[in-house]
C-alpha cells in the first residue's frame, strides 16, 4: 500500500492514543460518590475533583485535537521517487 493514502502516521495515532488515555484518567478522577437528598458529601468539592481532574481532560484534549491537526512528515525517500 501506498503510504501517501493515509491521513495519519504513527506519531498520529500515538498522540490520539495518549490524549485518550490522559482524558480516561481526568474523568476517573472526577469520580466518585454524590451527594443525595438525605445526606451531604462534602467531597464532591475537593480540589481534586473541581481542579485537578478538569486540567487533566483539558491536557488531554490538547493531545488529540494535537494529533488530528499534526501533518505527518513526508520521507525524503518518497519525494526522489517521484
Amino acid at each position: 500500500m501506498d503510504k501517501k493514502k493515509f491521513a495519519f502516521d504513527k506519531t498520529n495515532f500515538l498522540l490520539l492514543a495518549i490524549g485518550m488515555a490522559v482524558i480516561i484518567i481526568g474523568f476517573l478522577l472526577m469520580s466518585g460518590s454524590g451527594s443525595t437528598e438525605t445526606a451531604f458529601n462534602p467531597d464532591i468539592f475537593s480540589a481534586r475533583r473541581i481542579k485537578i481532574a478538569p486540567a487533566v481532560c483539558f491536557i488531554g484534549f490538547i493531545f488529540m485535537i494535537y494529533g488530528i491537526l499534526r501533518k505527518p512528515s513526508s520521507d525524503e525517500n518518497t519525494k526522489s521517487d517521484k
